[in-house]
């Protein structure tokens, strides 16, 4: 539901979640979720309302005639306080590739609406490595046939788990295992017999195949299916009733796709990833079914530092690792072990080098803001009824940037944010700069030096922090070049001010 008004105007009476003052560390261990509102956290309404507003309107026809998705569940987490929980559209709308069912047999989308996570799957698989590694079971560092050691094969015989844990594995992204095997055992030595595309170690390549092998190797070290490890080491002790492989509750999940090749018809109930499928609906990059709610649950236990309501899963050091850019020699592709790091691609305005979350192929999406304690999931069945539809990371941007709005950037008296690319603020006396933008983006900084303006540095970032900057006449000149938003640029400033594409910003 979207936030009353009422709450917008006495927002500023509280203190507010602020945007511009990163935590450190974790967050405290026995911070459960709780149902609140915007106002309550500290938080801005107004763009938690237009954020879902606009995730509603992705229901209607697009500018190619089609829906984004059919429906969709959002939730926002700030400090453990649950500050929006929202459903729209259809869990259940289309009959087959092109036809609506009539009203009477379509389904609507519930809070508690069970999805398909897709790739988000990958997180469970990796917190089930991790937790074997605790065991001291599993050595990142160690070569993954020393585990299973029918991998170490046709090239693949010095590929580490920590390769495999960030897609530094040199393997392929996909191989259509249901297609090419009769039976569970030949597509699992179809993953084994693999050789890789490039050096281990040398490429950054998403890949399926990792986190196959890695649900493999769980099962290897541990003596427990994958399933089994998962729900014995992270959702029976975290409480996440709602979340596993191969759902019974048929009539609260989310439909996917109409495939007619392989012959599934309206895919409901059942992994829609053809491997997993192929695979019994068990694997390690696939096959997780969950809600909004239960997803909270894991994302406040990372926050917590791997524990909730007293039940760890995870050591500090463990999440910490986790959280840690293992991939720096590919810029675009930050990878944590497990975890995706500072993708502004779907991560929008939350997005940091601290910032975790990973996306699934069905239309989910997963941020958790470290610096900010909050967390953003969009869940959709944007494949219903087709996959070909168009790409829903509009949505997920949506989703990430009206969490991040609703977070205070907030200096000590009157502030102007750049709202157009080339526009000019000139201030007498400057004092304080926020700058926080996608890469290309740039704030510079010029002074007077008596006959023109001189160019004094370039900002692209203040790591989420107001800097000081000389009390001096200044220019700022903002230059949009990326292609994705971050939270904006600010200039506190007192004395006269001359601005031309800013304006006066509240927060």
């Amino acid at each position: 539901m979207l936030i009353p008004a009422l709450a917008l105007a006495v927002v500023t009476a509280a203190v507010p979640g602020h945007f511009d003052r990163p935590q450190e560390g974790f967050a405290h261990p026995w911070t459960t979720l709780r149902e609140s509102n915007p106002y309550w956290a500290g938080l801005d309404p107004t763009p938690v309302n237009a954020a879902l507003r606009q995730l509603r309107d992705f229901t209607k026809p697009q500018a190619n005639g089609k829906p984004l998705y059919a429906g969709a569940v959002t939730m926002y987490v700030h400090d453990g306080k649950i500050v929006a929980h929202d459903r729209t559209g259809y869990a259940v709308l289309y009959g087959d590739r092109q036809t609506l069912l009539p009203e009477e047999e379509r389904v609507p989308m519930r809070k508690d609406t069970i999805f398909d996570f897709a790739s988000i799957s990958k997180l469970f698989t990796s917190i089930a490595v991790i937790q074997q590694v605790e065991k001291g079971r599993v050595d990142i560092d160690e070569k993954v046939a020393a585990y299973l050691p029918e991998f170490g094969v046709n090239g693949k015989e010095n590929i580490t788990v920590k390769q495999l844990l960030t897609h530094t594995s040199g393997l392929e992204p996909f191989i259509p295992l249901w297609q090419r095997y009769p039976d569970i055992p030949s597509r699992v030595k179809a993953v084994m017999d693999v050789q890789p595309k490039s050096t281990p170690g040398t490429t950054y390549v998403y890949s399926d195949l990792n986190l196959i092998t890695l649900g493999e190797l769980v099962h290897r070290v541990s003596g427990k299916r994958l399933d089994q490890a998962v729900r014995d080491g992270i959702t029976t002790p975290l409480g996440m009733k709602d979340t596993g492989y191969n759902p019974t509750a048929d009539d609260r999940t989310a439909a996917t796709e109409f495939q007619s090749t392989p012959p599934r018809g309206i895919v409901r109930g059942e992994v829609h990833d053809e491997n997993a499928w192929s695979l019994g609906g068990v694997a390690g990059h696939a096959g997780v079914f969950g809600t909004a709610k239960d997803l909270a649950i894991l994302g406040q236990t990372i926050l917590n530092g791997g524990t909730y309501q007293g039940r760890r899963i995870l050591s500090e050091r463990s999440v910490e690792l986790m959280l840690t850019n293992f991939t720096p020699q590919f810029p675009d592709n930050a990878h944590g072990l497990g975890f995706e790091l500072d993708q502004r691609w779907y991560m929008g305005a939350l997005s940091s080098p601290g910032t975790a979350g990973h996306t699934g192929y069905t239309g989910t999406s997963f941020v958790v803001d470290k610096a900010s304690r909050s967390i953003a999931i969009l869940l959709t069945n944007r494949v219903h009824p087709s996959r070909d539809w168009g790409s829903v990371n509009p949505a997920r941007r949506v989703a990430a940037d009206g969490l991040a709005g609703a977070l205070a950037v907030k200096a000590g008296g009157k502030q102007w944010r750049a709202t157009a690319s080339g526009g000019t603020l000139t201030a007498e006396r400057p004092a304080e700069v926020f700058v926080d933008v996608d890469k290309g983006d740039r704030l510079t900084v010029q002074h007077w030096n008596g006959t023109g303006w001189q160019d004094v540095r370039t900002i692209t970032t203040t790591n989420r922090r107001w800097v000081s900057t000389e009390p001096v006449k200044t220019r700022f000149v903002y230059t949009k070049a990326g292609q994705y938003n971050g939270r904006g640029v600010y200039v506190h400033a007192r004395g006269d001010v001359t601005a031309d594409g800013w304006s006066l910003a509240r927060r």
